[in-house]
């Protein structure tokens, strides 16, 4: 089977520069570069008011264990933080952008910290059959999760240019499988297809975008998932949805956003389009209630989520962090963020709410 494998992603090399677009050495999304104005950026960290960054009481989780996963009945998906989600599609799993660290950062001792801990440890993981990396950036690609899950993992699937970190990390080079836009990879009954998404790359200042960036479908028999790790909006999610869908459940980015990057990263209006672009029968919010990375309050992305939600007829799904979603017969959830808010948190959501201009 693993010769197998390797023919296949071998045979996805042959094609790498008929799918993504590049120039100079470097990837490009499809509609051309996508710059942010840095010096906007930075003016308005030290103008714009920022309230309620970080929750002032605990998260609430639902902690996991491997025999839980294991008695789980069909398809099921658990958030673990961030974009990070484990899926179970028979009796397979795969894992999404594990980031498992204190902070996604380069470095351990600076960088944005964990509002909550990872609710389930390693030694509770099963065995999983496919590690999905959306691009490296430092909250989705974390080199001591990635050397931490070795052991456990059978395969990592990646964009292209992204398995050079795994090699120098010490992943042996068979286990990585490097996907172009478009191209899949079949993985005893598992289908992986790499999709175009609008973003960038880079973990330095002199490697800037010169490995891929996707987003992913990600099928079993009897499911079908997207996972959009990091993008703004643009018209490739119709062609997705046409191409590859309809999906039972689309996780999509909804947080870290603001208007001076929306090339790069969705509002939630955005996001909640792309569901409907992609043909999705349930969206789940990802890359938000873990981080702190944009001048939004902590709460505000899953508050909008659900509202446009309900504005839009569209089944928004707001698990607890580390509790079970059945990708069949999915259940909205609650909102949860409401239960450890303070005082001013409760005015803060109430405001967005009532209508008021909200951050970013």
């Amino acid at each position: 089977m693993l010769l197998v494998v390797a023919v296949i992603a071998m045979a996805a090399q042959a094609t790498l520069e008929s799918n993504a677009p590049r120039a100079d050495g470097k990837f490009e999304n499809e509609a051309g570069p996508r710059e942010m104005a840095m010096w906007e950026i930075i003016k308005a960290r030290f103008t714009t008011e920022q309230i309620d960054k970080r929750p002032k009481t605990e998260v609430p989780l639902q902690r996991l264990h491997r025999a839980d996963l294991e008695a789980a009945y069909g398809p099921m998906l658990y958030r673990l933080g961030h974009s990070s989600v484990l899926i179970k599609l028979g009796d397979q799993y795969v894992l999404t952008d594990p980031v498992f660290s204190k902070r996604a950062s380069p470095v351990q001792w600076a960088g944005p910290r964990r509002f909550h801990p990872v609710p389930i440890d390693f030694q509770e993981l099963p065995r999983i059959h496919a590690v999905v990396i959306s691009h490296d950036h430092y909250d989705h690609l974390d080199k001591g999760s990635v050397k931490r899950l070795a052991a456990q993992v059978e395969n990592f699937v990646v964009p292209v240019g992204v398995g050079a970190h795994l090699r120098r990390w010490g992943i042996d080079a068979t286990r990585i499988h490097e996907l172009n836009w478009w191209q899949s990879l079949e993985l005893e009954g598992l289908t992986l297809t790499a999709t175009p998404a609008q973003h960038f790359s880079g973990r330095g200042l002199t490697d800037g975008n010169k490995t891929l960036w996707a987003s992913w479908v990600i099928e079993g028999a009897s499911a079908k998932l997207f996972f959009s790790g990091d993008t703004g909006y643009f018209d490739g999610f119709r062609e997705i949805g046409e191409r590859l869908g309809p999906f039972d459940i689309t996780m999509i980015e909804t947080g870290a956003y603001n208007k001076l990057w929306a090339s790069v990263h969705m509002l939630p209006e955005q996001g909640l389009q792309a569901h409907l672009d992609l043909r999705g029968k349930a969206m789940l919010p990802i890359h938000n209630s873990t981080f702190d990375l944009a001048f939004h309050p902590w709460y505000e992305p899953m508050e909008r989520a659900t509202a446009l939600g309900e504005e839009h007829n569209v089944n928004v799904l707001t698990p607890v962090i580390g509790a079970p979603v059945s990708v069949l017969e999915p259940s909205p959830g609650h909102a949860w963020w409401r239960t450890v808010a303070t005082q001013t948190e409760t005015a803060s959501i109430e405001s967005v709410n009532m209508g008021a201009e909200p951050a970013g």
